[in-house]
């Protein structure tokens, strides 16, 4: 029996798991090795990339049933089934689990097309429409997406100090802060009602630029942009960035756009973004390049 795809494990996965204990990944992936029978040697079939086939399908199939919130990840590492996922299992005339499928569920149509509108031809959302180059494109932004989810979900399972330190590490990584030695004196040290830290516009020192940094699950309201934005005026200073692992209410986003002081928000999925970009807390496993023909070569 060959490597089953993604879609083909869904099913299967979300039965396993349907007695509602958690289950880790490790226990996952060797219940459905057994489930499908496959040989040692197609477990241990790779990708280009490194990574086993058989392991990168099984994390599909639990990205695409979690965004379709048929399944939960209670910690770390692991996955239980969801009210929704129970749901599903109970229904007998279900014995299948596709993409098809979980569009009937609107968190997984915004997951895979969030930025397009619905159309009521459901092949024409397929990528049949789209050029090679585009289909590469949002297949690595759905990636890009898919990995800052997991950036998340890391940091908030770290401590305060872990988020002090990465914020630092980051914003040195895009240029401001001067030495990393120089922001990480700076970050934590104000205390000043509304400011978690200081830290350089740029090497030379010409401005700073004041912080507050939130690893919260709760959404960011206007109260506390405005409390930061008080802060920031006594300090008589003009730039802020508020960073946080949550986002930010209408309310909020409206306030800074109407103050004089030049407040950045920097939401939980702009910040794993960020961090993706300048190579903070992620590495590289693969590298493909887009070619296309030289015509000066064939300049006779």
């Amino acid at each position: 029996m060959s490597i089953p795809d993604y879609q083909a494990i869904m099913y299967p996965l979300l039965e396993h798991i349907r007695d509602g204990k958690e289950y880790s990944n490790s226990d996952l992936m060797n219940c459905l090795a057994d489930h499908f029978k496959l040989s040692d040697d197609e477990l241990k079939q790779m990708l280009p990339s490194g990574t086993k086939v058989f392991k990168n399908r099984v994390h599909w199939a639990k990205t695409y049933l979690k965004k379709a919130m048929l399944i939960e990840a209670p910690r770390k590492g692991y996955a239980c089934i969801s009210e929704r996922g129970l749901a599903v299992v109970a229904d007998p005339s279900t014995t299948k689990i596709t993409n098809k499928y979980l569009k009937q569920f609107d968190e997984f149509k915004e997951f895979i097309n969030p930025n397009k509108k619905e159309t009521s031809n459901d092949e024409n959302s397929t990528n049949e429409t789209e050029t090679p180059e585009e289909v590469i494109a949002n297949t690595y932004q759905e990636l890009k997406d898919t990995l800052a989810d997991e950036l998340i979900s890391t940091i908030k399972t770290c401590s305060p100090e872990f988020f002090e330190r990465l914020v630092v590490e980051l914003l040195v990584k895009m240029g401001y802060g001067g030495s990393l030695v120089d922001a990480g004196q700076a970050v934590g040290k104000s205390g000043d009602g509304g400011i978690d830290g200081i830290i350089k516009e740029d090497q030379l020192g010409l401005d700073i630029i004041y912080l507050q940094a939130k690893r919260w699950e709760n959404v960011v309201g206007s109260p506390e942009i405005q409390k930061f934005a008080g802060a920031l005026q006594g300090q008589r200073a003009k730039k802020g960035v508020f960073i946080t692992t949550s986002h930010f209410t209408k309310d909020a986003l409206a306030f800074v756009r109407k103050i004089d002081s030049n407040i950045v928000l920097i939401d939980g999925k702009q910040l794993a973004h960020l961090m993706i970009d300048n190579q903070l807390g992620v590495s590289t496993i693969d590298t493909i390049e887009i070619k296309k023909i030289d015509t000066d070569y064939f300049v006779e």
